[in-house]
C-alpha cells in the first residue's frame, strides 16, 4: 500500500475532482462515513452516547462536523466544539458546518454547535457534560508548525479525556505534520486513527505514529490508479502481500527436502554458539529443506548438541580466541556452492582482522544470494565501492541503527532521524536490498522503493531475535530464490506477527527470542490462510 505525503494526497484528490466527476462533498462525506463505520465497528454503537467532536475550520474539520451529524443521526448526543467562526470556514466544509447549525437549530437538546474563540469558552463547554466518545478533527494533514492557541489547549484537552473515553483521530492526529516521522510540537493520543484513501508518513513512521493509535485506512472513492500513479516510493506492508508471496512459494504435493532450498549458515564462535542455533532453527522453521550450520572448529560440537536435530553442523578453521580464520575461507565458499541461500554473522566475532578477512572473503567470492548481519556487517564496515560491485541481486544487509552507522559512518542518532532517506540512499547506491531493523523495520529495495513493516512490539527488543530473522530471511529465499525483495519482506512480516502472538503468550517483558520460531507455524498460518495447515484426507 502506496504511503502519501500532503502533497501527493491533494493531487490524488484534485485528480478525482476533475478527471472522475467525483464533487468535493462526496469525498468528505464519504469520509465521514467510513470513520463513522469503522468507529462504530471498534467501540461499538453510539445509541444513547454522548460525544465530542472538536473541529478546526478547514477540510478536516468538515468531516468532523459530518462525522457529527451522522453520529447524532444514529442516537448519539452531540457536542460539536469549532475552533473559530462557521463563517471563516470555506468551501465543502463551510457547507458541512451550515448543516450542522441548522441541526443543532431545531435539536438544541441532543445536537449543539459551539464557536470556540476563547480558551475559557472551550474548557467551559468541554467540561459541561461527560463524553463517552471523541473525534478529533482539528488539523489534519496540513499542518507545518506547532500547534498553539485554542488548537494546543484543545489538544491537552482530549489527551486529559482519552484517559477515560475513546478518541479518534480523523486521518491525522492534530499536532502532527503528516509528512513527518518526527513530532513538531504537541500532538493528539488517538486510541484509533482513520485515515483516507492511503496512510502518510506520519500515521506509519514512529515516533510519530505511536500517536496515531491503532490505523485503519479508508478508501473514500479515489480510484487506486491515482494513488499509484503519485508518485510515491514508499510503501506499508500489507498482510494480502504476504499471503500472495506465501501462495506463489507453497510446496508441491510432490516435493522433496531438495526442492525446497537448502541454506548456509556461517555463525557462531567461542561464547557466542547460541546466534548460530536461533538462525538455524528460524530457517528450518521458515520452510527450507535443509539447513547446514557452518561454525569454528571448537564450537561445533556445542552447536551440534544444542541445535535442533535436523540441523546439520560443518567445522571451520579458527584464530585463537575461538573465532573463524581467513584460512576457512575456502571451505566456506565450497559448502556455499553446494546450497541455494548464505546467512552469515551471527554470533560470528570481528575482533580478530582475520575473522573480518574471512567474511570479506567470503562475501566477495560467494555466488549465492548472501544475507549478511551482525558480526558480519561489522566486518565489512565501512562499506566501500568494492563490495557494491558485488551487490546487485544477491546481497541482502540487516543491520540495527548502531551496525548502520558503523556502514556509513554517521552518528547513529542521524540514521535513527532519517532512517527513509539513508536506507533509500544505501540501498539504491550498493544495490543491495537493506532491511533496517527497528520500530517499524524498513525494508529498502535497490530501486528506491522502501517498504514499512507494521508488526513487531517492544518486547522483541531481546538478545538473539535479529538471529532469527536472518535465519528466516535465508530460508524464504531459499523456497523462491527468483523473487528475493518479495522474500525480504515476507520475513520481515512474519517474524514480527510471529513476535505478536508470542507477546499474547507470553507478555513482553519475558518473551524471548526462541517464543518468535515457536509461534513461525501460526503466524504462517494466519497470514497465509487455511492452505497452510494440511487437512488430512480419508483414503
Amino acid at each position: 500500500m502506496k504511503v502519501l505525503t500532503a502533497d501527493q494526497m491533494r493531487e490524488v484528490d484534485r485528480a478525482t475532482i476533475e478527471q472522475y466527476g467525483v464533487p468535493g462533498i462526496s469525498l468528505m462525506e464519504n469520509a465521514a462515513s467510513r470513520t463513522v463505520e469503522i468507529a462504530e465497528a471498534r467501540f461499538g454503537s453510539f445509541d444513547g452516547k454522548s460525544a465530542l467532536v472538536i473541529c478546526g475550520r478547514g477540510n478536516n474539520g468538515g468531516d468532523g462536523a459530518a462525522i457529527a451529524r451522522l453520529i447524532h443521526a444514529k442516537g448519539a448526543s452531540v457536542l460539536l466544539l469549532l475552533l473559530g467562526r462557521v463563517e471563516d470556514a470555506r468551501g465543502d466544509a463551510r457547507e458541512n458546518f451550515e448543516t450542522a447549525r441548522r441541526i443543532a437549530s431545531s435539536n438544541s437538546d441532543t445536537f449543539r454547535l459551539i464557536e470556540v474563540e476563547t480558551s475559557e469558552q472551550l474548557k467551559r463547554e468541554a467540561a459541561s457534560r461527560a463524553h463517552d466518545v471523541m473525534f478529533d478533527a482539528m488539523l489534519g494533514t496540513g499542518l507545518a508548525r506547532p500547534a498553539a492557541g485554542l488548537f494546543q489547549e484543545a489538544i491537552e484537552l482530549l489527551n486529559d479525556y482519552a484517559r477515560r473515553s475513546p478518541l479518534i483521530a480523523v486521518d491525522v492526529p492534530s499536532g502532527l505534520a503528516s509528512d513527518s516521522q518526527d513530532l513538531i510540537g504537541l500532538a493528539v493520543k488517538a486510541h484509533l486513527t482513520v485515515t483516507f484513501t492511503a496512510p502518510k508518513p506520519a500515521n506509519v513512521l514512529p515516533p510519530a505514529s505511536v500517536y496515531n493509535g491503532e490505523v485503519l485506512v479508508a478508501d473514500i472513492g479515489s480510484p487506486r490508479e491515482l494513488v499509484q500513479e503519485a508518485g510515491s516510493m514508499l510503501n506499508l506492508v500489507e498482510p494480502d502481500m504476504v499471503a500472495a508471496w506465501l501462495a506463489a512459494s507453497r510446496r508441491q504435493p510432490t516435493a522433496n527436502k531438495g526442492d525446497v532450498g537448502k541454506v548456509l549458515i556461517i555463525a557462531g564462535s567461542r561464547g557466542k554458539t547460541g546466534a548460530a542455533c536461533l538462525a538455524g532453527e528460524a530457517a528450518l522453521r521458515s520452510g527450507c529443506g535443509l539447513v547446514t550450520i557452518a561454525t569454528p572448529a571448537s564450537s561445533q560440537p556445542i552447536v551440534a548438541a544444542r541445535a535442533v536435530a535436523e540441523c546439520m553442523t560443518e567445522p571451520l578453521s579458527e584464530t585463537e580466541s575461538g573465532a573463524v580464520a581467513r584460512e576457512a575461507s575456502d571451505r566456506a565458499i565450497e559448502l556455499a556452492a553446494a546450497r541455494d541461500v548464505v546467512a552469515i554473522g551471527p554470533g560470528l566475532g570481528s575482533a580478530d582482522e582475520s575473522s573480518r578477512d574471512f567474511v570479506r572473503v567470503v562475501v566477495s567470492r560467494t555466488e549465492r544470494p548472501t544475507v549478511i548481519d551482525a558480526d558480519g556487517l561489522n566486518a565489512l564496515a565501512p562499506w566501500t565501492e568494492r563490495f557494491g560491485a558485488i551487490a546487485e541481486s544477491r546481497l541482502i544487509l540487516t543491520p540495527h541503527p548502531g551496525e548502520m552507522s558503523r556502514l556509513i559512518d554517521k552518528p547513529v542518532d542521524e540514521v535513527v532521524r532519517n532512517r527513509v532517506a539513508i536506507a533509500r540512499d544505501f540501498a539504491t547506491k550498493s544495490k543491495a536490498i537493506l532491511v533496517l531493523k527497528g520500530s517499524r523495520t524498513l525494508i529498502a529495495a535497490p530501486d528506491g522503493e522502501v517498504y514499512v513493516n507494521p508488526t513487531g512490539n517492544p518486547g522483541m527488543a531481546s538478545g538473539g531475535t535479529g538471529d532469527v530473522l536472518t535465519g528466516m530471511i535465508a530460508g524464504l529465499i531459499a523456497q523462491k530464490p527468483d523473487d528475493p525483495i518479495q522474500a525480504v519482506i515476507a520475513a520481515v512480516y512474519l517474524h514480527g506477527h510471529a513476535g505478536d502472538i508470542a507477546a499474547e503468550w507470553r507478555g513482553t517483558r519475558s518473551m524471548l527470542a526462541s517464543d518468535i520460531t515457536a509461534m513461525l507455524g501460526q503466524a504462517f498460518i494466519e497470514v497465509g490462510g487455511r492452505v497452510e495447515r494440511l487437512t488430512r484426507k480419508r483414503l
